[in-house]
Order: structure tokens, then C-alpha cells, then sequence
């Protein structure tokens, strides 16, 4: 049992991963454009998904409108900045604006972080305000803001889902719903509509794969991880999206990215190992 739960939330976070890269290396090297790929991973991950509900043989769709509104802005985002991002940088953003966003609303709800962890906070905004620092290194603002937004509307989405008796019928029933958003999209950017089959492949892996198999895998492994270990195992996912986009798409592991990625995620790593006052 610890060999599969080891190795479905191993699979799950290259999943995660394999997210950031599979999007920058479609809007990098081909020319399907930013509302063209998020329409095609979001159509083939509800396709996955609800295949997945079917063959499970029990149960049926659920989620909500709010929760797929969530889902789409968090998958437009996501896409946008990445037209601009490389797949660390992207992934290091979205990462630190989920969590900040999350702890923000604990914050709100009553949590009160003690001493250390109020230090890992200014040690996680300290690596994020680095990064984003003008310089050679520093991410195109408006991509960075991008992605940002897609944190918190990642954040607001797994805020909505908590207490889902079935998350994978509620993702599947999610991400059906996002689809009507996409019309609207499409409207505002034809102009910018472009077409192309390498490209179209890599955002149905992304929708399909990455991201419908990949939750999939992910919810079967959840019931057997403590919240603190769900949570910390996550930090995982921007350092390997950072190196998978140095092997794979020859991005540059700068000495900038490293020393943030350091600091954001020690900085995280240290608000979740430290229980918060209730």
C-alpha cells in the first residue's frame, strides 16, 4: 500500500509538472494560440474525466457554476502568462500565489500564524518580490500578473471543493461546466485565433493526461496523505517544472530563479510545518 501511495502521488506532482510544460512548450514552438489551448484542455480534460466517472461505474457528475468559473479563469490565466513565462518561472508564480491565497484566507477565517511562520511568510514574499525584481532575469510583469491571477482563481477553486464527498465526479462536472465560458473567450480573442496540430496535441495531453488522468491519480492518493503531507508534497512541483523545462526545452536554471525558488518555498515549507494558532 505505501509503494502505490508513493508512487500515485509521485505520478500526480509530474502530472502537475508536466502541466506548465506541456503549455509553454504549445505556445513557444507552434502557433496555437493562448484561448486555443486552454478551450482544447479544457474539452479534453471534461472528456477524460467524465470517461473516468462512466467507467467507475458508480456515482454521478457533480461541482457547481461557481467552481467551474473558478476553473476557467485559473485555466485562461494559466495559459496567457505562459505565452511569455518559462515552465519554472511560471510554475514557482502559480505556486506562491495559491499558497498566499490560501493562507490569506485562513487569516481571514480566524487563523493566526505564529512567530516562525510569520517569517517563512516574509521569506516566501521576499523570494517572490526577488523574482519579480526588474533585471535581466525578471519575468514580462504583465505574464507574471497573469499568472498570479491564475493562483488565486486555483485557490478559490480548491477552497469551493473542500468537503466534496467525490471529488473526482465534482472535477469531472467542473470542468464541463467551464465549457460555455469558452465562447465568450473565443469571441474577444478571434482576431488572434491560430490553428496548429502539434500544438493542439500538446493542449489535449495537457486536458487529457496532465490534467484530467493527473487529478484522477491524485484524488486516489489523497485519502492516504495527512493534510500537512498533501500540502508540503506540493512544493515538489515548481523545482520539477524548473527542471524539466531545463532538459526539456533548454530554459535557463539562473542563479535568480534558484535563490527564489529557495526562499518561497522554504518559506512555505516552513508556514506548513508549523501548526497555526487556532
Amino acid at each position: 500500500m505505501m509503494l502505490r501511495i508513493v508512487v500515485f502521488t509521485t505520478l500526480a506532482m509530474l502530472a502537475f509538472a508536466g502541466n506548465s510544460v506541456l503549455c509553454r512548450v504549445a505556445l513557444r514552438d507552434s502557433q496555437l494560440d493562448p484561448a486555443s489551448f486552454t478551450a482544447i484542455r479544457l474539452a479534453s480534460g471534461a472528456l477524460a474525466l467524465c470517461l473516468l466517472v462512466l467507467l467507475r461505474g458508480k456515482g454521478r457528475l457533480q461541482g457547481n457554476w461557481r467552481s467551474a468559473l473558478a476553473l476557467f479563469g485559473y485555466a485562461a490565466g494559466f495559459s496567457f502568462a505562459y505565452v511569455d513565462l518559462d515552465a519554472g518561472t511560471g510554475a514557482l508564480i502559480l505556486f506562491g500565489a495559491v499558497q498566499a491565497s490560501m493562507i490569506g484566507y485562513g487569516w481571514l477565517q480566524g487563523e493566526r500564524l505564529r512567530p516562525l511562520q510569520i517569517l517563512g511568510l516574509l521569506l516566501a514574499i521576499g523570494g517572490l518580490l526577488f523574482l519579480l525584481l526588474p533585471g535581466a532575469h525578471a519575468p514580462q510583469p504583465k505574464a507574471a500578473a497573469m499568472m498570479v491571477l491564475a493562483g488565486v482563481a486555483w485557490a478559490f477553486y480548491s477552497l469551493l471543493g473542500r468537503g466534496s464527498t467525490d471529488p473526482l465526479a465534482a472535477t469531472a462536472g467542473n470542468f464541463l461546466r467551464s465549457l460555455p465560458a469558452l465562447l465568450p473567450l473565443a469571441a474577444l480573442y478571434y482576431a488572434h485565433l491560430s490553428w496548429d496540430g502539434v500544438g493542439a496535441l500538446y493542449a489535449v495531453l495537457s486536458g487529457a493526461l496532465a490534467s484530467g488522468i493527473g487529478y484522477a491519480i491524485w484524488y486516489a492518493a489523497l485519502p492516504h496523505l495527512k493534510a500537512m503531507q498533501a500540502a508540503s508534497v506540493q512544493l515538489s512541483v515548481p523545482i520539477i517544472a524548473a527542471i524539466a523545462g531545463s532538459l526539456l526545452l533548454g530554459e535557463q536554471l539562473s542563479l535568480h530563479l534558484l535563490t527564489a525558488s529557495v526562499a518561497v518555498l522554504g518559506g512555505i515549507a516552513l508556514i506548513l510545518l508549523i501548526k497555526a494558532k487556532a
